[in-house]
């Protein structure tokens, strides 16, 4: 299975799966597009070989908002119709599935806030950011700068020369 590289495709040549399950609301689609705005389109969408859409259907809207002529679009022509159809659903479901590290969600949005980034553009409506400070996983008494960055493991890979950095605990 070798997938293609990032293409670009009109956004009016994209077809929305009509089966969708997965529904975006206008003031979702209008967060995606101040992303978009702010980031650039960073995840492709992703088609089958007609051009059916089986990920990024809420980034096409978007797209639409923004009147962009062009998205990026990764063709997985290889996929049966039925991987397909499963494949709509799991992009958003396994998204959903993840958890959130509160201590260090709490220490990025703290950062992002001291330097006047606009915490909105994170996708965390203003009014819950402070409920998410007060969570109760979080430590009220620490402040977000304690945090043990020597519990977590780290890695990572050189981009150039492919060596591999590893740090444990």
């Amino acid at each position: 299975m070798k997938v293609d590289a990032i293409k670009e495709i009109e956004v009016e040549q994209l077809i929305p799966y009509s089966n969708n399950a997965r529904t975006h609301s206008d003031d979702q689609v209008a967060q995606i597009a101040a992303s978009i705005k702010e980031f650039g389109f960073t995840n492709p969408v992703l088609v089958d070989g007609d051009n059916g859409i089986i990920a990024g259907h809420g980034r096409v809207q978007a797209a639409r908002l923004l009147n962009m002529a062009t998205v990026p679009v990764i063709v997985l022509d290889y996929l049966t119709k039925l991987q397909q159809r499963a494949l709509v659903i799991a992009d958003n479901k396994l998204a959903l599935n993840a958890q959130w590290d509160y201590k260090l969600l709490n220490f990025e949005l703290s950062e992002l806030e001291n330097n006047n980034f606009d915490l909105s553009l994170t996708g965390f409506d203003i009014n819950e950011i402070p409920d998410l400070f007060d969570s109760p996983e979080i430590n009220p008494t620490s402040s977000a700068k304690e945090i043990d960055v020597e519990q977590y493991h780290l890695n990572a890979k050189c981009p150039k020369c492919g060596f591999e950095f590893d740090h444990e605990t």
